[in-house]
């Protein structure tokens, strides 16, 4: 006999304290029964009614959203967009809090995941235990940083208004400005034009270039609209069937300027979204590695060739640069992008298949920026093999970090230091840089 179903819980509503931060954009509480319950829109030490939108009895835990306020955190403020709240848009976690208090909540979040998986306190990390807003985004309360150069709006099937999806959900919340979205992307004017037949459309806005492009993606059978916005764009198709992407007109690539160089990023391929990124990173990685003329160096999950050619410019004709990259586009722009450094080479495939193939047993420097998942035991083993000087990790989740800075402790590397960047305003993404060496080095 079939065992009845657990009853549903969503619309159930809660009276809580809420507890502290937890990765991924909610804060935790617990119901009287003891159930706990991930609420987002609060604040810790908040007194809210918490109305649950996902979870049924006896689950683990619940997801919920705070829908009143009885006492409110000193930290809060009303939010400045007015799609933001429960059931609204889910881009941004943090519309609701002072922007200093975002960094602190960022910061207690890095902090509990370095403890809980890698066992490590800040002082150990080297970290100081801040997170660093990029320049120009230290801005009072009530004021949004116009960011966000890289923009998916998907389409409502039944109207064909560009919106951004609700949290956890397939439903679009219709907007007719996002407020992070870079200038770039809002004088595109993509909300005020109507989209039928497309499931969504990306808008680029390349940094230290004019570069503008749309990147659509049709429902099946659709066909492509007449593009006209408010200025001068690229526009690509993704194709239905192949996810393959073509030139419709304009160029099939941006550039972005990092670093002294410009940068081909090619049909709507992987470029750090922030404009101050991709400079900021460099800078920490290379203030972290502090590379040597003459000097042998891996640029791991290489992507177009930011980190690659940057070690390149530094380590000279003596030195030498190999960059793994799994994306075809991104290996055939980074090799377009680094044609005038001889001495680098520009791999094709995953990492952890692709390294071992290349007969490398050694290696000065290494750098790696691996997908939100970590680099893993495996690949981390094998790069604590290589007798790395230095490696620089750059992460975008806190959570992967840490884990992989128990897998390179496991293997005789320690954190020499360890940066925090809020790259991601509004919502609770962050960027970390840690620097690791052998662990009897300047211990």
């Amino acid at each position: 006999m079939q065992a009845e179903p657990n009853k549903s819980l969503v619309g159930q509503e809660y009276e809580v304290e809420i507890g502290p931060v937890a990765h991924g954009g909610h804060c935790v509480a617990r119901t009287d029964g003891g159930q706990v319950l991930f609420v987002r829109h609060a604040l810790p030490g908040e007194r809210v009614v918490a109305r649950v939108t996902e979870g049924e009895e006896g689950a683990r835990f619940l997801r919920a959203d705070a829908v009143e306020i009885l006492q409110a955190s000193k930290d809060r403020i009303e939010a400045p967009c007015p799609y933001a709240g429960p059931g609204r848009c889910g881009g941004c976690d943090w519309q609701h809090v002072k922007p200093g208090a975002q960094r602190r909540l960022k910061a207690e979040v890095i902090a509990e995941q370095l403890k809980r998986l890698a066992g490590l306190t800040p002082e150990e990390a080297g970290w100081d235990g801040t997170v660093m807003p990029a320049e120009g985004d230290k801005l009072p309360a009530g004021q949004v940083p116009r960011w966000r150069t890289r923009v998916q709006y998907a389409v409502d099937p039944a109207t064909g208004k560009a919106g951004l999806r609700r949290h956890r959900s397939h439903e679009v919340e219709p907007v007719d400005d996002c407020l992070i979205a870079a200038e770039g992307i809002h004088e595109l004017g993509i909300e005020r034009r109507d989209w039928t037949g497309m499931q969504s459309v990306e808008a680029i806005a390349a940094t230290g270039s004019q570069d503008r492009q749309v990147v659509l993606t049709p429902r099946p059978g659709a066909r492509l609209p007449l593009v006209d916005l408010d200025r001068p764009v690229s526009v690509l198709r993704v194709d239905e069937n192949t996810g393959s992407v073509h030139r419709v007109h304009g160029r099939p690539f941006v550039r972005e300027r990092a670093d002294g160089r410009t940068h081909r990023v090619s049909g709507g391929g992987f470029w750090q979204v922030h404009p101050k990124a991709a400079d900021t990173l460099v800078t920490a990685v290379m203030q972290g590695l502090l590379p040597r003329k003459g000097d042998m160096a891996l640029d791991l999950y290489c992507g177009v060739g930011l980190f690659a050619g940057a070690l390149a410019d530094r380590v000279g004709d003596k030195g030498a640069v190999l960059g793994i990259e799994s994306g075809k586009r991104a290996v055939a722009d980074a090799r377009h992008n680094l044609a005038g450094f001889p001495r680098v080479r520009i791999e094709h495939g995953k990492v952890d298949s692709v390294l071992p193939r290349t007969g490398i047993t050694e290696a000065d420097l290494i750098v790696l920026d691996p997908p939100r998942s970590g680099a893993g035991r495996s690949t981390v083993a094998h790069l604590t093999t290589l007798g790395a000087r230095r490696i620089a990790y750059v992460a975008c989740d806190p959570a992967a970090l840490a884990r992989d800075l128990a897998y390179f402790r496991d293997g005789g590397y320690r954190v020499r230091t360890l940066r925090a960047f809020d790259l991601f305003p509004m919502t609770h993404h962050v960027e970390c840089v840690a620097i690791l060496e052998p662990a009897g080095k300047g211990a």
